[in-house]
């Protein structure tokens, strides 16, 4: 123990004593005098009936704390409980935000790419000062929930979840107390996600890319690029829970249109051609590929089965189009993403995710490939090429 060093002064009068001179200048002056204390008299205690050795009270005396030292652990002790453990150490630690998707990473390459820029953009640099744990089903939804509990057991500051409601259906049923960033084409409030777009409410909010909307649209765009399709195929994947919302939509928007719609199934690589295929001896005239991120994963494939059983498709995104795919009718597929990172910055920033609303795009495209309409025999109007927002030649 550190010993103090003992200097010698004339002591101070005793509590409620005056020296001498004090109380000779105030007779004079006709006021009252104050006593003063020893400071270390304010915090000696009164002798021990069994005193200390002279060594040990040496060391006694050592550890006694002054006043100003007494106050400051006081303060500092005050300090540290007003914040709890946990937070203290999130405050000097790196947020680590969670992501969740039911699809692969090679498909998500440029989605995940334009969510880590925006991140950045706004001063999160993953990598630096924000760390990204990722977690992909790799189109085994059964994994959700496993996945998403694992993250939630990583006590990760907020989730970002992709590939449909069902990813975020898991996360949600994972944790209600961590903030969740959903993109997702399905509606949230059928899906049970939130309460409403504009208050969601609770630990939920993210970007919807109103899917049943857009598949009135693209079945209206693809008759009127087909009009003798009076029977269209809808693609979905069965192993998906909301495939069935995709038909629904569908079907729906063909009543009013007069047309007939049947599903084919496809949910692995082969089942693809099985299902363009089948569409065919059906006779339908043309299809259109649901929104399930493993038909977004197998674009290549899905451009080259269409052109060879000849089938006119309307696909989800513009790559496809840009890939040899006759057309497509929707929002950018990076945008969403670049939303999505905007709200988790925002969540990183103090914000609650149930008072932010719920987005929707605003601008969608009209794709069309102008060489794949001639090689199926069809007639793109003046007026529809006048619609598209790009024609690829």
């Amino acid at each position: 123990m550190r010993r103090r060093e003992t200097i010698h002064a004339s002591p101070l009068p005793a509590c409620g004593e005056r020296s001498p001179a004090e109380a000779e200048r105030k007779r004079r002056e006709g006021g009252r005098v104050r006593g003063r204390c020893r400071e270390s008299e304010l915090f000696e205690t009164p002798p021990h009936p069994n005193p200390l050795p002279v060594s040990g009270e040496r060391e006694l005396r050592s550890a006694r704390l002054g006043r100003r030292e007494f106050i400051a652990l006081l303060s500092g002790a005050g300090a540290a409980a007003a914040y709890p453990l946990p937070l203290r150490a999130q405050q000097n630690s790196t947020p680590t935000v969670g992501f969740l998707s039911s699809g692969a990473p090679g498909a998500f390459a440029e989605m995940t790419a334009a969510f880590n820029k925006a991140l950045s953009d706004a001063g999160y640099v993953p990598g630096k000062n924000v760390t990204i744990e990722f977690r992909w089903a790799e189109g085994q939804y059964d994994r959700l929930p496993a996945l998403a509990a694992d993250l939630v057991r990583r006590r990760v500051a907020a989730i970002a979840v992709a590939g449909g409601a069902v990813s975020a259906q898991a996360a949600k049923a994972a944790t209600s107390t961590i903030p969740i960033v959903f993109i997702m084409g399905d509606d949230p409030v059928k899906a049970g996600l939130v309460g409403s777009l504009n208050r969601p409410g609770g630990n939920i909010t993210g970007v919807s890319l109103i899917i049943a909307q857009l598949m009135a649209k693209r079945l209206e765009l693809l008759t009127e690029l087909v009009p003798s399709a009076s029977t269209i195929a809808v693609l979905v994947n069965p192993a998906n829970p909301n495939a069935q919302t995709d038909l629904s939509d569908a079907q729906s928007a063909a009543r009013s249109r007069g047309r007939q719609v049947f599903s084919v199934s496809a949910s692995n690589p082969p089942e693809i051609d099985a299902a363009f295929a089948s569409a065919k001896q059906r006779g339908a005239g043309a299809l259109i590929t649901g929104t399930d991120i493993f038909f977004t994963s197998r674009r290549e494939q899905l451009v080259a089965v269409a052109k060879r059983h000849s089938m006119p498709t309307m696909f989800q995104w513009r790559e496809f189009v840009v890939d040899g795919g006759l057309v497509s009718y929707g929002t950018s597929h990076t945008e969403p993403y670049r939303q999505a990172a905007a709200y988790i910055v925002r969540i990183l920033k103090g914000e609650k995710p149930g008072n932010l609303p719920v987005t929707q795009p605003t601008t969608f495209e009209l794709v069309i490939n102008l060489k794949t309409a001639n090689a199926l025999g069809l007639t793109v109007s003046p007026q529809m090429l006048a619609r598209a927002d790009e024609v690829i030649e």
